[in-house]
């Protein structure tokens, strides 16, 4: 009778066992890689339930979902030798868990080094300005050489994004400064066009008078109704000769 139970546990047990080593099952985004006594069964298993065979088969989980890496800061030496520290961040998939598995040892890792390698060698190729500005065509560089070389690990990078440039103190205070600069010599700019402006408005003006006297008249006028108007107690304006001098032709002959 006690070797008849210890039978059915011990049976008990290895059914236990087959199935916990047996059954499998994997979620949605994931798949499973199998290897029979190390040779690859094609193709992976999931989503769902499946049976492998206990001891004979042996398999690696695989995760479908995009994945964020962050590439560490990088010294890099612009295209006109400025020193600068930055860093990105890649998001990338797994489209071919098979190749993910067998072509590469450690994908994450490996990425992460073409990662590193390319954000060096491409903003070494850059000048500090277009790392500044061109920020988006830099991106799309950075993304297609870092697909490319990871293509054959079954690795689909679908975005690299340039996070944060840091640059010496003294670099900084000389872009301020040539940043300033500009805008000065804008502003002179600017001020020279309104200028040029103003005097060919003066320069129609001109000829509009030298055609019509009374023109010069009526403003001399307007000016008076605007003197008028101010708080000064003391006014002193010039009389033009033409409006006196009838009084002085007037003068002269009761002198005489």
């Amino acid at each position: 009778m006690l070797g008849a139970i210890i039978g059915l546990v011990v049976v008990v047990l290895l059914l236990l066992f087959f199935l916990t080593s047996a059954v499998k099952v994997a979620r949605e985004y994931e798949r499973g890689v199998v290897f029979r006594l190390g040779r690859l069964l094609d193709p992976p298993k999931g989503p769902g339930l499946f049976i492998l065979i206990p001891i004979v088969d042996r398999m690696v989980k695989v995760d479908l979902r995009t994945i964020t890496l962050n590439v560490p800061p990088q010294e890099v030496i612009t295209k006109d030798n400025v020193p600068a520290r930055v860093n990105a961040v890649a998001y990338f998939r797994i489209v071919d868990p098979k190749a993910s598995v067998v072509s590469i040892e450690n994908f994450m890792a490996a990425t992460s080094q073409i990662a590193q390698t390319t954000l060096r060698s491409v903003l070494g190729q850059h000048l500090l300005d277009e790392l500044l500005s061109e920020r988006d065509k830099i991106n799309s560089i950075l993304q297609e050489i870092i697909d490319e070389a990871t293509a054959p690990w079954g690795i689909k990078v679908s975005i690299v994004e340039v996070k944060d440039v840091e640059i010496p103190a003294d670099m900084q205070r000389a872009m301020a400064r040539q940043a300033e600069a500009e805008r000065e010599r804008r502003a002179k700019v600017i001020n020279a066009e309104g200028e040029f402006q103003a005097s060919e408005r003066l320069k129609d003006a001109a000829l509009v008078i030298e055609k019509h006297p009374i023109a010069l008249q009526l403003r001399y006028l307007q000016t008076l109704l605007e003197l008028g108007g101010s708080q000064s107690t003391t006014i002193v304006f010039p009389a033009p000769i033409d409006l006196i001098k009838p009084f002085l032709e007037r003068a002269d002959g009761s002198s005489d």
